[in-house]
């Protein structure tokens, strides 16, 4: 079980058990094992012989505590954007990380790579233009100067199956790096509901009007900082017009020819099988 803890490296217990999230910008130190680093016999002065920058000296931007689970403390290092990987290391992606170490992991790994971008992100008042500093006992970023206090930012985003009686509506977005379709998806507008942000991304998207909105999970997305909200939503009237800025194909589809779809990482899969097992 994965216990958040404050941010404060100073905080904890420096001799506990450690094992570690090392973060260049969107990338993770993974050892040529597959394996995270460790405090012991991978410790601070082992990392800073390794690493060209200087882990611990010139290299590290900053230390986080993320939290303590079974294996002690958990941290996310930052380090500069030109850090080469020491020997037995490389650097990894947060998609590539997946299929190596799993779906708890990669929780795990995007929430380190979203606080130490947050921390990096925000050494200077947005309001002022003072440094800031990290408070104790909270994951805050906050002015000495002013005041002004930033906490990591989450951008809530809608994504959803939208579906009629045995089809599923899936589209071919224009990001798409490979030739699948997905469900639809889109950011919640300031001022606006989760469902009014569902029905008004169908709208604009593929050109059609959805009724009864229903909740089935969520996801941490973490590209760079959304917090994904999986929702059914019935067809209620409306022909497909897709929005050619965002979509490059749209189409209703059948469990029986069920085109590329993305795979078990994204909650989009997640929603297709729901669909598949309990509407299709």
């Amino acid at each position: 079980m994965f216990e958040p803890l404050p941010d404060i490296p100073g905080d904890h217990d420096a001799n506990a058990p450690q094992r570690w999230f090392v973060v260049r910008r969107g990338e993770v130190l993974v050892g040529d094992d597959d394996a995270l680093p460790r405090a012991s016999p991978f410790d601070a002065d082992d990392v800073s012989s390794k690493l060209a920058a200087g882990f611990g000296v010139d290299g590290v931007e900053a230390m986080h505590v993320l939290g303590r689970d079974a294996g002690g403390l958990v941290l996310a290092h930052g380090v500069a954007a030109d850090t080469e990987a020491p020997a037995g290391f490389r650097w990894v992606d947060l998609y590539s990380f997946y299929g190596l170490l799993g779906e708890d992991l990669w929780h795990l790994a995007g929430r380190a790579v979203q606080i130490v971008e947050w921390g990096r992100t925000h050494r200077f008042c947005g309001r002022c233009g003072a440094e800031t500093e990290r408070a104790s006992g909270e994951r805050l970023m906050q002015c000495g100067d002013c005041g002004l206090g930033v906490y990591p930012r989450l951008s809530p985003a809608v994504i959803m199956a939208v579906h009629r009686p045995g089809e599923i509506l899936l589209a071919h977005g224009i990001q798409f790096p490979k030739p699948f379709f997905s469900t639809l998806a889109g950011f919640v507008e300031p001022g606006e509901t989760i469902e009014d942000a569902v029905r008004r991304e169908v709208h604009e998207e593929v050109g059609i009007t959805v009724g009864a909105v229903t909740y089935h999970s969520s996801q941490p997305w973490p590209f760079p900082n959304s917090l994904m909200l999986g929702f059914f939503a019935e067809w209620e009237s409306g022909d497909i017009v897709i929005d050619p800025a965002e979509i490059v194909e749209a189409r209703w589809f059948t469990a029986d020819d069920l085109p590329m779809v993305p795979g078990s990482m994204s909650i989009a899969s997640k929603l297709i099988e729901s669909w598949r097992t309990d509407y299709a």
